[in-house]
């Protein structure tokens, strides 16, 4: 099902339409402005182009696409450079929720692209919950600034919704077109990253304690099925056939000691000459603390789990105790 909000969820700063409008205006030719001193350019440099009226179009319509599919990649190439920098350092979670309030979906989907009879691009993007019909009006062009107008709605039911109202702002850039507003909203990221970052905090500690318990629970079984305690999280990994080397009992990231902007490690300690069994410690750090959380999380030799925040740093048995 479409959802009925556009970005709703995002933290941006308001670029009222009449500026976006002034700003485009300005762009353009001023009969009261004087004329630009031009410099003769270097016999190897091309002329200058004047911008294709459609160009804005298809930039719009491929940026949609790769919004609907998740595309990272291709998305981010229609970011500005200053945005497209901002985008690389958000969160994972934080990437794909920008990405789906362009066409208000929640999963990732399969675009497909037509014509409509006006000859302007169309979109479909249709996933697992829901369809998206986004359909592009014409564009208002102005040198390097463009005004798209575009109706989101939804198809996944018969006779489908009424659909949103959208006016996109795109702006030329090293000769591309980028998104540059959304409707009444001006998309800077990086003026956003910290609100995105401190959205997104309390998250990833809830997640990144229990992927320490989960990680406590996986070494338990190992020790249980063999004897030992494994040396490493690769040891608990995923294999053709389960053994000690591999014995099947986590997945993904967290065999390489990370999930969820934080950082796993395991201490074994305890042994000794004279037959005291060996035990362990965990810990879950912040990959970049103040950014993908700020709390540290540690689970002692007992298996008593305590939290903490240590600037980034180890966490300690001296801690609270979280139950």
């Amino acid at each position: 099902m479409i959802r009925n909000y556009f970005l709703a969820a995002v933290p941006v700063a308001l670029f009222l339409c009449s500026g976006f409008n002034a700003l485009a205006q300005e762009s353009s030719s001023h009969p009261d402005s004087p004329a630009p001193v031009r410099t003769a350019a270097p016999p190897s440099s091309l002329p200058a182009r004047t911008p294709s009226s459609d160009a804005p179009s298809v930039a719009l319509r491929d940026m949609l696409a790769a919004a609907c599919a998740h595309d990272e990649a291709s998305f981010q190439k229609f970011l500005t450079a200053r945005n497209e920098q901002s985008f690389s350092q958000l969160t994972p979670s934080a990437r794909t929720e920008l990405m789906k309030r362009f066409v208000l979906l929640d999963g990732a989907g399969k675009p497909t692209l037509s014509t409509n009879p006006s000859g302007r691009p169309d979109i479909r993007c249709t996933t697992a919950d829901g369809a998206a019909d986004i359909q592009l009006g014409g564009v208002d062009l102005h040198d390097n600034i463009a005004l798209l107008p575009l109706d989101i709605r939804d198809v996944s039911e018969l006779g489908g919704g009424d659909p949103h109202h959208i006016l996109m702002g795109m702006v030329r850039e090293n000769s591309s077109w980028k998104i540059l507003s959304l409707g009444m909203l001006f998309l800077d990221l990086p003026s956003l990253e910290v609100e995105w970052d401190q959205a997104s905090i309390g998250n990833n500690e809830q997640n990144a304690l229990g992927d320490l318990r989960t990680i406590a629970a996986a070494i338990e079984k190992y020790r249980r099925t063999y004897s030992r305690l494994p040396e490493s999280f690769a040891k608990l990994g995923r294999a053709a056939k389960s053994s000690a080397e591999a014995a099947g009992l986590l997945d993904g990231d967290l065999v390489a000691g990370k999930s969820n902007g934080y950082l796993f490690r395991m201490v074994i300690a305890g042994a000794n000459e004279i037959g005291a069994p060996a035990q362990y410690e965990l810990s879950a750090t912040p990959a970049t603390y103040g950014r993908t959380g700020k709390l540290s999380f540690f689970r002692d030799t007992k298996g008593t789990f305590h939290g903490a925040d240590h600037q980034g740093g180890v966490g300690h048995s001296i801690d609270p105790v979280i139950e």
